[in-house]
């Protein structure tokens, strides 16, 4: 039986999402902030519509259960990460530089 991991870290916050999105890319944060609320709110969207998402190096999400009540919509998720540990063979994740 597979029990849930328990929570080592603090969750998440937008504001440190996109503040790692502009320290790891590079670009400015009032260039990064509408791209990462315009992804958000799509990746929010398709797993609200049940559509299931493979999307690397994130992972395959599917969606295993979906119920609503009347103040919210419960979606249990499960997400499968390749195993990022070997990064020998992996291929660089950033785009080449223009000529």
């Amino acid at each position: 039986m597979n029990e849930t991991p328990k929570v080592t870290a603090p969750e998440l916050k937008k504001k440190e999402l996109i503040d790692t999105v502009v320290a790891r890319s590079g670009v400015k944060k009032r260039d990064a902030k509408p791209v990462v609320e315009a992804m958000l709110a799509i990746l929010g969207e398709t797993i609200a519509d049940g559509r299931e998402m493979n999307l690397a190096p994130m992972g395959k999400l599917k969606i295993t259960r979906m119920k609503k009540t009347t103040k919210a919509q419960i979606i249990t998720t499960r997400l499968r990460r390749n195993d990022q540990t070997s990064t020998e063979d992996a291929p660089d994740p950033l785009a080449q530089a223009a000529e």
